[in-house]
């Protein structure tokens, strides 16, 4: 007898409460605050941004992400330059120390994963994951 397919709802809750406990548990190895890790992220997609546009891209107030810039550039992992077309302006991008920091705090994130992988999943399993990222990439994209 087939094995039945499993119901998209109950696939759809069962992945969503796993990535997130799998989220949660990669965060652990973070150094850098989630808040401030997701703005030199997105700095380092989309190159420089203004604090308006880095805040609607966060959904947060303006007045809020200007304070996390402020922090930011007081550590050095931010600068600021003039706008290319607008003098009222200025652009926000990742300095340097930056781009390290991020980089960085994605290697920590990626090696805890990757160790986990090795000492965890068998190799069938390891080959089932590959083919579920590539899965999960397509459904991000819908």
């Amino acid at each position: 007898m087939p094995t039945p397919i499993p119901q998209p709802a109950a696939v759809a809750t069962e992945l969503r409460t796993a990535m997130g406990k799998l989220t949660r548990r990669v965060k652990h190895e973070d150094r850098i605050p989630l808040g401030q890790a997701s703005v030199l992220g997105t700095l380092d997609r989309n190159g420089a941004m203004t604090t308006s546009d880095l805040a609607a891209d966060q959904r947060v107030r303006p007045q809020s992400m200007a304070r996390s810039v402020g922090l930011l550039m007081e550590q050095g992992l931010v600068v600021r330059r003039a706008h290319p077309t607008d003098g009222r302006k200025s652009l926000v991008e990742l300095s340097p120390a930056g781009h390290a920091a991020l980089e960085a705090e994605r290697g920590r994130r990626a090696g805890w994963l990757a160790q986990a992988i090795e000492l965890e999943l068998t190799g069938e399993e390891r080959e089932v994951l590959a083919r579920s990222a590539a899965l999960m990439e397509r459904l991000a994209a819908r």
